[in-house]
């Protein structure tokens, strides 16, 4: 394996960007020392327990969120990431969050408890139960000493006294107030199904329809009952729904995030459950005129309607002439459609044995024969036509041909002569004394022997072929 080097600067770089990927997230407690404030509002400053020291830096964009001034030989717990200092070397710790070490650890454990419980879905919105509009009691978990009770009895009278508050005195913080304070909502549970009751020196049955918890402003420490595990799951399991108001607008708590509802102090989950008496009497005086006006209306309207009906009824005696004359009327209506339907059905009638007359076989017979009788006279004046123009043309065609017939020719004296084998005989060169031939006259045939030949004197040029 090649060895590579380095220059002093990149060694430092490389170390530098190796600590704060291995190292960001850091949470490290100790006590301050040597702590320096400088004029650029970067605070320089050495961490330390018995055993070693670690030095420090938070810089102005982080120191300025930090809500106390530190000081030296404070306890505190930082949150962070190692580094080098380029420059010089030197191993440091860039401090991004700082709280004092008590609370530190508090609110660690918050967070850490505000993450698990997130995951198992007690902060889920489409879980919360609604508040009732107008419940008739409402169950208090307060202590019944300090300031929340009398905010919260105040505003409740004040807005609508007709709801009775039901208080179930806890303690709000120190040992054993997260387990009180989740027995109480348990038990305001039990009142509202019935399963437990409330002491005989109660004048009503206890029935609680939403729950309220809560406490004045504190620290995180005085606030931490209500960031108990078991506090939140009673909320979480509670069927009645449930308001959390612990601390002032600014403090939050777990329970808040579990509840159905947050409200900023005890006098705003006062107000989110009472209804505004003088709102509710305006709103009831607002409908009591819109029913009384609809009430007038509707009577108005009644009794116009009524008088309409008052108008339209007739004595029955008169309705029993008004029935009669429709009776006659409808008779009436009735035979003059019977007489029409018939007189209708009539000409269909009539109409149908015309058509039938006419499409009848015997008729149609006649027609056929009498056509058939024109046809038949047609066909044999046309063909005694046709005959006696054949027989012109024929005569014609006859007289034409006895023009070129050699019979005609015979007539005229001519004959055809012809050797023993029925050749015609055109020259005197094939015959010769002896022999017998055959002349064909008009009217028959001389059987011959030639007894001599005698040519003529013309030329051979001029013999026939």
């Amino acid at each position: 394996m090649s060895e590579t080097l380095y220059s002093v600067t990149e060694l430092n770089k490389v170390a530098k960007n190796a600590l704060e990927r291995t190292f960001a997230g850091v949470m490290v407690e100790g006590e301050i020392s040597d702590l320096l404030q400088h004029r650029s509002g970067h605070w320089y400053f050495t961490l330390k327990d018995d055993h070693a020291q670690l030095r420090s830096a938070m810089f102005r964009s982080s120191n300025q969120r930090v809500a106390f001034n530190p000081k030296n030989g404070q306890q505190v717990v930082l949150t962070g990431r190692l580094s080098i200092y380029e420059a010089r070397g030197s191993y440091q710790f860039i401090a991004e969050k700082m709280a004092p070490a008590g609370l530190g650890k508090l609110q660690l454990a918050f967070d850490e408890l505000k993450s698990r419980l997130s995951l198992e879905g007690l902060f889920e919105p489409g879980i919360k139960k609604e508040l009732p509009t107008l419940p008739r009691q409402v169950a208090v978990i307060t202590s019944p000493q300090g300031a929340a009770i009398r905010d919260i009895q105040s505003t409740f009278a004040r807005r609508f006294a007709g709801i009775e508050l039901v208080v179930i005195p806890v303690a709000v913080q120190g040992n054993g107030a997260a387990h009180q304070i989740a027995s109480a909502i348990e038990l305001a549970n039990q009142l509202a199904n019935g399963e437990r009751t409330m002491p005989a020196s109660a004048k009503n049955s206890v029935r609680p329809e939403a729950i309220i918890i809560g406490r004045g402003g504190g620290s995180l420490e005085d606030l931490w009952s209500f960031n108990e595990a078991e506090v939140a799951y009673a909320v979480f399991n509670s069927k009645l729904p449930i308001v959390s108001a612990v601390g002032h607008e600014t403090d939050f708590t777990i329970a808040d995030f579990v509840a159905d509802a947050r409200a900023a102090t005890p006098t705003a989950a006062a107000e989110l459950l009472s209804p505004n008496s003088h709102e509710m009497t305006q709103k009831l005086q607002a409908i009591h005129a819109r029913l009384a006006r609809e009430i007038h209306r509707r009577t108005h309207q009644a009794g116009m309607r009524l008088n309409h009906l008052t108008a339209r009824l007739k004595h029955p005696g008169e309705r029993v002439q008004q029935q009669a004359q429709r009776v006659d009327h409808l008779d009436m209506r009735l035979w003059g459609a019977m007489q029409q339907r018939l007189t209708i059905t009539k000409t269909a009638f009539t109409r149908s044995q015309l058509e039938l007359l006419h499409l009848s076989p015997h008729n149609r017979l006649v027609a056929a024969k009498t056509q058939l009788n024109q046809l038949h006279r047609r066909l044999l004046s046309s063909a005694s036509r046709q005959l006696e123009v054949q027989r012109a043309r024929s005569s014609q065609l006859a007289s034409a041909l006895h023009l070129v017939s050699p019979l005609a020719t015979l007539q005229r004296g001519y004959a055809i002569v012809k050797d023993e084998k029925e050749a015609v005989i055109r020259s005197t060169k094939p015959v010769h004394s002896g022999s017998q031939i055959s002349a064909h006259l008009y009217d028959g045939t001389l059987i011959c022997t030639v007894n001599e030949v005698v040519n003529n004197t013309l030329e051979d040029s001029n013999e026939p072929n």
